[in-house]
């Protein structure tokens, strides 16, 4: 019963299989293959426009060098206090950035909104005494499993470009967030303003794939530079490309994200029934938040469970992070209810 984290699971079948079709002949190298040239083709059909698409191996990677295209050194990026790169990828967007700032902000269930970021414009004084505000990161899904919605998207991307700022996207589960929605990609990113997007398809079944995907394909400039100066640019980019084309083919990235997606709902509305047991956020893709006992959750570890403290024991209870995976079986899930309401 791993509930730690959806990159405790491996890659799915289809993808190990691809990565060995992938290792049959020869290929050019660093990107000049066919199969990268295949996954960029898809991308833009994906989207439904022409994107400038680069596949990296690590998230990190590709939010930090997306911001430091759209962010120049003496800028500002702002985003949410808990967001993942403000609290969880170690300031490699600022190292790549050159030292832009990240200003975090504050906004319920990790979401955003115009009027933070309105208020928190308010704070930088005129001219050159305080950063360049250049970027809004939003998360989708966020840190705590909830979603934003085409709307609110608008919204952000109608403050940001009113202010000369760019809208990026983090999306290392922009497949749960999608399956979730149930609309196409192009809603939930450039057709509510949205310029980068970061997306992951690691956490949902791949060995390692990300890309940084441009709907302005004039954005990109120099990211294949930086790309290749920070060392993403892999000499065997096919086996990275390979992944993306099983992960892209016949709505598989769809289908996985949808199988962990209804397990995060199963698991929400069992433990919702349990004394004791309160749900935290809104579950809304394929992380649960929920307060439980001290004593339940150390019954629940006794019987094999594995799940994160997302925040420290208190007054009897540790909210837990419990992470529904592409792959976490459906008995797993049961199992943990059973222990659970014992």
């Amino acid at each position: 019963m791993n509930f730690i984290s959806d990159n405790a699971y491996g890659a799915s079948p289809e993808i190990l299989a691809a990565l060995a079709r992938a290792s049959d002949g020869t290929a050019a190298s660093y990107g000049d293959d066919a199969m990268t040239a295949k996954v960029a083709a898809r991308m833009s059909a994906l989207f439904e426009r022409e994107v400038a698409c680069f596949p990296v191996v690590t998230g990190t990677a590709a939010n930090a060098l997306i911001l430091a295209t759209l962010c120049p050194p003496f800028g500002a990026v702002l985003c949410h206090e808990k967001s993942h790169i403000a609290v969880d990828e170690c300031a490699a967007p600022e190292f790549f950035t050159g030292g832009a700032k990240l200003v975090h902000l504050e906004g319920a269930d990790a979401k955003l909104t115009p009027e933070a970021i309105e208020q928190a414009l308010r704070g930088f004084s005129s001219g050159v005494h305080s950063p360049k505000p250049s970027v809004v990161s939003i998360t989708q899904a966020t840190e705590l499993g909830t979603l934003y919605t085409p709307g609110e998207i608008a919204g952000l991307a109608a403050c940001a470009h009113a202010h000369g700022m760019k809208l990026h996207m983090d999306g290392a589960r922009f497949a749960n967030a999608v399956a979730a929605r149930g609309c196409a990609p192009a809603e939930l990113t450039w057709k509510a303003g949205v310029d980068a997007l970061s997306f992951g398809a690691t956490k949902n079944g791949a060995l390692m794939a990300e890309a940084a995907v441009f709907f302005h394909p004039d954005d990109a400039r120099d990211f294949d530079y930086r790309r290749k100066k920070s060392g993403h640019l892999i000499s065997k980019m096919r086996f990275v490309s390979a992944q993306w084309d099983a992960y892209l083919e016949d709505g598989r990235w769809l289908q996985t994200a949808a199988h962990a997606n209804a397990l995060a709902a199963r698991l929400a509305a069992g433990l919702s029934k349990i004394a004791g047991v309160e749900i935290a956020h809104p579950v809304e893709a394929n992380a649960v938040f929920a307060w439980l006992p001290d004593a339940m959750a150390a019954r629940l570890r006794a019987r094999g469970a594995k799940f994160y403290d997302w925040l420290p024991s208190q007054d009897g209870r540790v909210m837990a992070r419990l992470v529904c995976a592409f792959a976490t079986p459906e008995a797993d899930v049961g199992r943990f209810l059973e222990v659970a309401g014992s």
